[in-house]
């Protein structure tokens, strides 16, 4: 039985949630990445994530990321848009919308603007624990004295 969840605690899970998606567009390289508590200022939503794309490939696997860290987290998209687009995708997850633009598209529809009285969140992004570089085993050459 699913019991009710006050707004305050949604709140707060989707922005852990959006500080999760924001990472995962982080780990596929997506560019210029903000994060907004849109709910001052709009009903759609908590938060609103805009990341940009440079080519479509990128941007498949920025929404493939993005969707898999959201559905670990049992929040699966509700909706998904422009799925063929090479210009702009759109995944509402209830609480968390996120936009992966290439940058031409965002330039143009300036989302940023739209929602000009959303509060900018900050955040950082997870910095992967540095990797040891793995040693190269080298033979040592032996040299063979000539006896005589």
């Amino acid at each position: 039985m699913n019991d009710p969840v006050s707004p305050q605690v949604q709140g707060r899970l989707f922005k852990r949630l959006a500080l999760a998606a924001a990472n995962a567009a982080d780990d596929k390289k997506g560019s210029d990445i903000l994060l907004f508590h849109i709910r001052p200022v709009s009903e759609l939503a908590d938060y609103m994530i805009i990341t940009s794309a440079n080519s479509p490939p990128q941007m498949r696997a920025i929404e493939e990321e993005v969707k898999h860290v959201m559905k670990d987290a049992g929040v699966p998209p509700r909706r998904r848009d422009g799925k063929q687009s090479e210009h702009w995708r759109v995944m509402d997850f209830g609480g968390l919308i996120v936009h992966i633009m290439h940058p031409t598209a965002r330039e143009f529809y300036a989302l940023e603007k739209i929602f000009d009285g959303a509060k900018l969140i900050s955040w950082e992004p997870k910095t992967p624990g540095k990797k040891k570089k793995a040693k190269k085993v080298v033979k040592k050459k032996t040299s063979r004295r000539k006896s005589g």
